[in-house]
């Protein structure tokens, strides 16, 4: 997530620097940008997987396989709790510092595409610290909500995943994220009653009875310890044998 805030920083200097040169030489200085593809990027990581999903088989008809959708959080769970992931036919599909917006851009390729009976959808986050820009709640619902849809109609079980308990965020200071999270929880557990989704209450279980994240369970105040994934392990084992 830091690398993120590194970038934005930098894409900000860059923009100024264009401003002064479009300016001066207009047009020209675009069409050079363009023809070298200086503007191109993988916003929404869209090759981030795609070597692994193409190398990963069709599921077995017996096969019970579960992606998990999300970002540092959950990728970070398979470095700090490998053995988790090990023997199960669960996918790890986080991408450190994306927002929902970027996940629902990539879902058909690294959701989808794989065929699992479970999609395990952990987001929002990054959505509340701005790090694609600002986004209301509304918005960030939207976005989950179209994902659950892909997944729904394509025969996939949907598990939302409360977001996680924050106090601040240290690269992303002020954005108030113990008060937009439980909101933001609240619309997304009934949003999945309605239409039948599962719903993971991380939240309850991670808090420290103020909004913010307990010591114990999170360094930085956000990014879950092995105790913290552990906590999760439990509820989430649990979860996924009632479907």
């Amino acid at each position: 997530m830091f690398s993120t805030k590194i970038r934005i920083f930098l894409k900000q200097i860059v923009y100024q620097m264009l401003k002064v040169l479009f300016c001066r030489y207009g047009v020209l200085v675009f069409s050079i940008f363009m023809s070298l593809g200086l503007f191109a990027q993988d916003w929404g990581g869209l090759e981030h997987f795609r070597e692994q999903n193409e190398a990963l088989s069709p599921p077995q008809s017996d096969e019970n396989r579960v992606v998990f959708m999300g970002n540092s959080i959950t990728i970070g769970w398979s470095h700090s709790r490998p053995d988790f992931f090990q023997n199960k036919h669960y996918i790890n599909r986080g991408i450190s510092g994306q927002t929902t917006s970027q996940m629902l851009l990539r879902f058909r390729n690294d959701v989808i595409s794989l065929a699992p009976k479970v999609v395990v959808i952990l987001a929002g986050t990054n959505d509340i610290a701005g790090n694609t820009g600002p986004i209301s709640l509304e918005e960030i619902l939207d976005n989950i909500k179209s994902m659950s849809e892909l997944a729904d109609f394509h025969g996939i079980q949907v598990l939302l995943c409360s977001v996680l308990p924050a106090s601040d965020y240290r690269w992303s200071p002020g954005k108030n994220p113990h008060i937009k999270i439980p909101k933001l929880n609240q619309m997304m557990k009934q949003y999945a009653e309605k239409n039948g989704y599962g719903y993971l209450d991380y939240f309850s279980a991670l808090t420290d009875g103020n909004s913010g994240m307990k010591k114990e369970y999170a360094d930085d105040g956000v990014h879950p310890t092995a105790e913290g994934y552990k906590i999760m392990e439990k509820l989430l084992t649990q979860k996924l044998s009632s479907l």
